[in-house]
């Protein structure tokens, strides 16, 4: 039986690779589908979690963790000598920057590496992790091939870009139409089968090439926008009008214009980070991606500008930024999720403490902080209450979850930085300072 037949039949079976964000959700969908399917992760303790039923990301409910325990079709697993009983694989690993923020290929080229090893004959492999185009008929294609089988001969190879939004409650994985792109028309055949039995609506492309570009168009748009609302933010404070009453008004238009928000920074895996991936590749072909670089430069600079806010609006207290007591509301990169990678607050604490402030965070839903690849912080979320704002010089609020009772903190909060827009309907007592 070839594989677009037990496709068809849902008797392939499928492992995908790295069960965090991308590929916890996309195992869940591909079980719900009657798929066989293994869930590889060098984190143990994600196996663990998943073995007992448990959930480890705050916006999949326990409910469905505890489906995939009671499933015998699903086995997680940190053995990847199992990769050779899959028919098809599915890489869902991280693609971050260096310090030099240059693209980092290591987690996916290391994970084709090993399925190198497994490889055989009529699998299907494909890429989910956002990359530079060239990447999956490029740098993968060649370490697949440095055993000897050839792609879209002896084995089939795609590219499809993850789409996630975190607690998104409107569009889930099963909702969101999927990109596909084959590196031959028989790969992009059997590649688009895969998805077809798991999301309403697939979109295939002519290559791998065109769907990786797809979803950096899509990052660099909303980095760029962004931006724009961040430096307008920058001067509209200058000129003492609300960007945010700007943008409502804007946005009244029914045509031509889409609202933007500006806050302290950008944050999640993709957005900070995947336009760089173009604008590296591009020095390739002697090109320079000015809107890029710019929107990265003011994106960048806003944790910046909120400390220099912070500092400004105690100095008009009479206090210096030196031994200031702040507490930083909201770890999370945005609203209601446990999400930290790449949050902005993460480089709010630490240029605060650089300038000599005592620094805290509270988020509901990260008790304590781990280590990151940029950042280790050791610290555990303090307790929200009267008491514990009032201890405070300033209260920053970084991320605007909807469980934080603003009136509470701009009551007892001797100073409040708002970077979210969160309390502006709370400042009767003009405590409350916009950045």
């Amino acid at each position: 039986m070839n594989l677009l037949t037990s496709i068809k039949e849902r008797s392939a079976t499928v492992g995908i690779i790295g069960l965090g964000y991308v590929g916890l959700p996309l195992a869940i969908n591909f079980v719900k589908a009657g798929f066989t399917t293994y869930g590889f992760d060098v984190d143990p303790e994600k196996i663990k979690f998943l073995e007992a039923g448990r959930s480890y990301i705050r916006h999949i409910p326990a409910e469905e963790t505890k489906m995939l325990s009671s499933n015998s079709g699903f086995h997680p697993t940190a053995d990847f000598s199992l990769l050779k009983k899959v028919d098809c694989i599915i890489i869902c690993v991280p693609t971050p920057l260096n310090r030099y923020r240059e693209p980092d290929l290591s987690y996916v080229l290391n994970t084709t590496k090993t399925i190198a090893k497994y490889l055989r004959k009529g699998q299907l492999v494909v890429l989910e992790s956002t990359t530079y185009p060239g990447t999956t008929d490029g740098d993968m294609r060649m370490v697949l091939e440095a055993m000897g089988k050839k792609a879209g001969k002896d084995f089939f190879l795609a590219f499809s870009p993850e789409r996630e939004d975190p607690n998104n409650k409107q569009y889930s994985t099963g909702t969101i139409p999927k990109i596909v792109g084959g590196y031959t028309p028989a790969c992009l055949k059997v590649a688009n089968a895969l998805y077809s039995a798991v999301v309403q609506e697939t979109i295939p492309v002519s290559s791998t090439r065109v769907a990786e570009a797809a979803k950096l168009l899509e990052n660099i748009y909303r980095a760029v926008n962004i931006a724009l609302v961040n430096e307008l933010k920058i001067l509209f404070d200058k000129m003492d009008i609300d960007i945010y009453e700007v943008i409502n008004a804007a946005k009244t238009k029914p045509f031509g214009f889409q609202a933007f928000y500006p806050g302290p920074g950008l944050g999640g895996h993709c957005i900070p980070i995947d336009p760089f991936y173009l604008t590296w590749k591009a020095r390739e072909y002697d090109f320079q991606t000015k809107f890029i670089e710019l929107a990265g430069e003011i994106n960048n600079y806003m944790p910046h500008y909120v400390v220099e806010k912070v500092v400004d609006a105690l100095n008009k207290q009479g206090k210096a930024i030196n031994h200031a007591k702040v507490l930083v509301l909201g770890l999370a990169y945005k609203k209601d999720i446990d999400d930290t990678r790449e949050s902005p607050s993460l480089k709010l604490i630490e240029l605060l403490t650089k300038k000599g402030a005592k620094v805290d965070y509270n988020d509901p839903y990260i008790p304590r902080t781990r280590k990151m690849r940029m950042y280790n912080l050791k610290k555990n979320s303090v307790p929200l209450s009267k008491d514990t704002l009032r201890k405070y010089d300033c209260v920053v609020i970084a991320t605007d979850h909807s469980c934080y009772d603003y009136d509470l903190i701009v009551k007892n909060a001797s100073l409040v930085v708002d970077t979210r827009n969160a309390a502006s309907g709370y400042n009767k007592l003009g405590k409350v300072i916009k950045a």
